[in-house]
């Protein structure tokens, strides 16, 4: 198994966050979704596998590029 990290390409804030640590994604699944300037924009997964760990918590500012979410593809 490949170790996958996601990151984010947007600053924003986690509004929900959609699939927890052993929970099963697809290819483009959603992980989790962001808001910024009053819009909602969806983490996808960039592979298919087990989400590992999820590294940030509902309501959590967050940088552009940071690790949101890792991945076992």
């Amino acid at each position: 198994m490949a170790v996958v990290n996601v990151k984010s390409e947007i600053a924003g804030n986690v509004w929900k966050i959609q699939l927890k640590a052993g929970d099963k994604v697809e290819l483009e699944g959603e992980i989790m979704i962001l808001e910024s300037m009053k819009m909602e924009i969806p983490v996808l997964s960039p592979k298919a596998g087990t989400i590992k760990e999820i590294r940030v918590n509902e309501g959590e500012a967050i940088g552009e590029g940071q690790l949101v979410a890792v991945i076992d593809a």
